[in-house]
C-alpha cells in the first residue's frame, strides 16, 4: 500500500512572456499576494527596456493596494495593464504557458515534497525557455504579435 502525506502545500508562480520570446518567473510557496506581484513587476522593469504590456487575469492580488499603490509611482509609468474579462483565459497568452509546463514538460513528474518539486519546475521552465517555438506559440495561439527581429 502506498502512503502519501494529505498536505496543502504548494507552489504558486507568477510569470511574464515577452513578445521577444524572453520568460521571467518567480516561484513561491504561498498565495500570491499584492506585496508579492509588486516584487515581480519591479524585478521584469529591471530585465525588460522599454514600455511593458501586462496582460493579467482576475487574480485578486492584481487588484490589490500594495499594486495600486506601486502603479501610481514614477516607477511604473512604462507599465500599461490590459485586464482580461472574466474566465477568459484563451486569451492569456501565460495559460498557454502553463498548460505546456503542466501536461508535457511536467506531465510525469511526482515529487515527493516542495523543494523537490520547485527544481523540477525550475528544470522545466529552463527548458521551455529553450524552446522559443512554443513560447511564440503561446503568444500566437491568442493573436499577440512577437517581435520582428526575432521571428523574422
Amino acid at each position: 500500500m502506498l502512503e502519501v502525506p494529505l498536505t496543502y502545500d504548494r507552489l504558486s508562480v507568477m510569470g511574464a512572456l515577452a513578445n521577444t520570446g524572453e520568460l521571467l518567473t518567480t516561484t513561491q510557496a504561498h498565495p500570491v499576494k499584492g506585496p508579492d506581484l509588486v516584487r515581480f513587476l519591479k524585478h521584469v522593469l529591471t530585465h525588460i527596456p522599454g514600455d511593458s504590456l501586462f496582460i493579467w487575469d482576475g487574480l485578486p492580488a492584481h487588484r490589490s493596494q500594495p499594486v495600486k499603490d506601486f502603479l501610481a509611482t514614477p516607477a511604473a509609468n512604462r507599465l500599461t495593464l490590459l485586464q482580461l474579462p472574466a474566465y477568459a483565459p484563451d486569451l492569456n497568452p501565460q495559460e498557454g504557458l502553463w498548460r505546456y509546463l503542466k501536461y508535457v514538460e511536467l506531465a510525469n513528474v511526482c515529487s515527493p515534497d516542495l523543494p523537490q518539486l520547485r527544481l523540477e519546475l525550475r528544470r522545466a521552465i529552463q527548458r521551455v525557455r529553450s524552446h522559443l517555438d512554443v513560447l511564440f506559440g503561446c503568444l500566437r495561439q491568442v493573436h499577440y504579435s512577437v517581435a520582428n527581429s526575432i521571428t523574422g
